[in-house]
Order: structure tokens, then C-alpha cells, then sequence
């Protein structure tokens, strides 16, 4: 099992670990080629990538680990599995809403010239809104 990484080298591939906390090696949830896989299906886009991850994470918590009590221990998959996907669904919301680049910041300004360009602009406003 290949897994490298190494903080701060700007890699995708390290960017990714660190978003799914995937970053002892020695104990990797991942290989490379694996995480390589991940960032060819999301297009190299790091939040998605490793949103798609945390959801594999997810799904195998909760195969594997289900609801289990043992004396004092407990385990809930199902518990883990959630709190993974909300960060997925997290990083996909950061994605979507333009995060860490200029996109989402400005959309539309309306300019009009005159009164009666003026009352156009509010009346489509007001159907906007509606």
C-alpha cells in the first residue's frame, strides 16, 4: 500500500489527505492511486474529490462498524457516518458557492437612466422577488 504525504508541497494529492484527515501514512485510509482516481473523477477539484472520499469513508463505517456494545465500549457507524457526510456535504456547499475564489462574489448590477428606467428596474425587481 503506497501512501505518501507531505504537508505543504501543493499537491492535489496532499491537499486531499488533508481534507479527509487521511495524513499518517503509516496508517493510510488510501493509496495514491486511489486518491489519484478520486481527483480524475471530480475533474482535480480538491473539496470534491475528497467529499467523494469522506462518503466512501462513510459508507464503509457504517458496513462495518454498525452499532456495536462491548462492556462500557460503544460504537456507532451509523453516528460516524453522518458526521462524514456533513463535512462532504460541507466541502461540496464550499465548492458550489465559490470558496476560496473570486467566482459567486458578484453576480448582477443594474444600472438604469431615467425615471422611467428606474421604475422598470424596481418593477422587475418586485417580480424577481415574488
Amino acid at each position: 500500500m503506497v501512501a505518501t504525504y507531505t504537508p505543504g508541497s501543493g499537491t492535489n494529492r496532499d491537499r486531499m489527505r488533508l481534507l479527509t484527515t487521511d495524513t499518517d501514512v503509516a496508517h493510510a485510509i488510501f493509496q495514491d492511486a486511489e486518491i489519484d482516481d478520486f481527483l480524475a473523477l471530480e475533474a482535480d477539484d480538491v473539496r470534491l474529490a475528497a467529499a467523494q472520499a469522506l462518503d466512501v469513508i462513510a459508507s464503509s463505517e457504517v458496513l462495518v462498524l454498525k452499532v456495536i456494545g462491548l462492556l462500557d465500549l460503544k460504537t456507532d457507524g451509523a453516528a460516524v457516518a453522518k458526521g462524514l457526510r456533513e463535512h462532504a456535504n460541507e466541502l461540496r456547499r464550499q465548492v458550489a458557492e465559490g470558496c476560496g475564489d473570486m467566482t459567486g462574489l458578484f453576480d448582477i448590477a443594474e444600472m438604469s437612466m431615467g425615471i422611467f428606467a428606474q421604475r422598470e428596474r424596481l418593477l422587475n425587481q418586485a417580480l424577481r422577488e415574488a
